[in-house]
């Protein structure tokens, strides 16, 4: 009696979203295949080596109502190197008053929700008394909307905190700052929808849902070395430096993924690659309206990175009011710099620039001209300390923009052709484009294929729970 073959997928794409629905395929009893056409896992979360650095192309970080990434960290084995802090603690220094630089922090206490925040928000010295008082008129009116609704979609998030009286400051000292960096817009460009879904779930749901994670190892170890490790475990065949040509329905029924001189057959195939890239794999009637896909439109983050001959900042990162310069994290000994034979005594800084649209293109020397003395203003031991270097990493199309209408263009897991799923946080996942959303998106696009498949599965989160 010959024993029935397992039924196979391909994964199309070894980002979070790819490695996550391949581990879920694997772990129901799939033989699972997942290509990626660069030479590492990760897709934009990854590093690389310059020197004796090894460098993040751009600062990440998690929260911790990030519950799918934080399933992610575990199954791979990282969790103990991308920690959480105890409670939200984000120093925020405006170099702009009247009176010189102001230092205030956004901090949360034990209380129950909305009082975790309250002591924070009243001695918040960048806002007014009065501003202070708006801003928590502001937040109970947030708590009270569903980020669900399809009419909230179609809203810019400025439009709703100015009918709800948050002056030009309070955005800026406090919404945008939260925003730019969770949204990658500021809130003229970003929907309604999705500031309500981040601020109601990070701030508002739990008193410490916004406690700030970030790796103190480089990204790639986490999700490209570790990542191949669990890959491995659960026997998926992984090959990089791969990519799809393309992907055909055979005459049985199943699924044919061309990659250069080998042919992959399966039952499954989940393309978990950027919307363009997707639109173009996709074969016709897949999607109704496959148009939309070019229609998600994209948005940049600019990274800076200054390694200094001495030690110019104390605090793990800050964020930063009154100057171009948006977050600042202190990456020396993530980056393999302090256990380098020159990197005694050094410090190495990374300025996270999101909705970077103005400056991705500006030239090298025209970054360093303009953010070298804004981090000297910020930073008064950076005035007389010498800058070992500078460089830049710029990703052009780092995150789906989140503007007003986004979401009516944002396709679920299921497509019209069985056995044929998106994963990519770019997808219906209800989150902005982040490393939770990309997670979540390739439990739904594995969900959807075991449920079909009549394969018995429980979601992660669920089973944590």
């Amino acid at each position: 009696m010959t024993t029935p073959q397992p039924e196979r997928a391909v994964v199309v794409g070894g980002g979070l979203a790819g490695i996550t629905a391949a581990l879920e395929l694997a772990g129901a009893g799939l033989g699972v295949t997942l290509i990626e056409g660069r030479p590492r896992l990760g897709g934009l979360a990854f590093s690389f080596r310059r020197g004796e650095l090894t460098v993040d192309n751009g600062q990440h970080v998690y929260l911790r109502c990030c519950t799918a990434y934080r399933w992610f960290l575990d199954r791979v084995g990282g969790a103990h190197l991308a920690p959480l802090q105890d409670r939200l603690d984000v120093p925020v220094l405006d170099v702009a008053h009247p009176r010189g630089p102001r230092l205030g922090r956004l901090r949360r206490s034990a209380l129950p929700v909305p009082l975790h925040l309250a002591r924070s928000l009243a001695t918040y010295p960048h806002l007014s008394l009065a501003e202070r008082a708006s801003v928590g008129r502001a937040a109970l009116a947030l708590k009270g909307l569903d980020p669900a609704d399809p009419a909230l979609d179609g809203v810019d998030f400025a439009t709703w905190l100015g009918r709800h009286g948050q002056s030009a400051r309070t955005v800026e000292a406090l919404w945008d700052l939260v925003g730019v960096a969770t949204l990658n817009a500021t809130a003229p460009h970003a929907s309604l929808g999705l500031a309500a879904m981040v601020f109601k779930t990070g701030l508002l749901s739990e008193p410490g849902a916004a406690d700030i994670g970030w790796a103190h190892v480089p990204l790639g170890e986490l999700h490209d070395t570790l990542a191949r490790k669990a890959l491995a475990s659960a026997g998926v065949r992984v090959e990089t430096r791969t990519k799809a040509d393309s992907v055909s329905r055979t005459e049985s029924g199943a699924w044919r993924v061309e990659v250069g001189g080998e042919t992959l057959d399966a039952e499954v195939v989940v393309l978990a690659v950027p919307q363009r890239e997707a639109h173009d794999l996709l074969p016709h009637g897949a999607l109704d309206d496959p148009g939309k896909l070019l229609d998600i439109g994209t948005a940049p983050i600019l990274n800076l990175h200054v390694v200094y001959d001495r030690k110019v900042l104390r605090q793990p990162f800050f964020a930063a009011l009154g100057s171009p310069v948006q977050w600042v994290f202190d990456r020396t000994e993530s980056s393999g710099l302090t256990g380098s034979p020159g990197g005694r005594g050094c410090q190495y800084l990374a300025v996270s620039q999101s909705a970077a649209e103005g400056e991705i293109d500006a030239p090298v020397a025209a970054l360093r001209a303009r953010y070298l003395p804004e981090l000297e203003r910020l930073l008064p031991a950076a005035r007389g300390a010498g800058v070992r270097d500078f460089f830049v990493t710029r990703e052009r199309t780092a995150t789906f923009a989140p503007t007003p209408g986004v979401g009516r263009l944002r396709p679920g897991a299921r497509t019209n052709a069985p056995g044929l799923y998106l994963a990519g946080a770019w997808t219906a996942t209800g989150w902005p484009a982040t490393m939770e959303g990309a997670v979540r998106s390739g439990f739904s696009a594995a969900g959807a294929a075991l449920a079909v498949l009549g394969r018995s599965h429980a979601h992660p989160l669920q089973e944590a729970a």
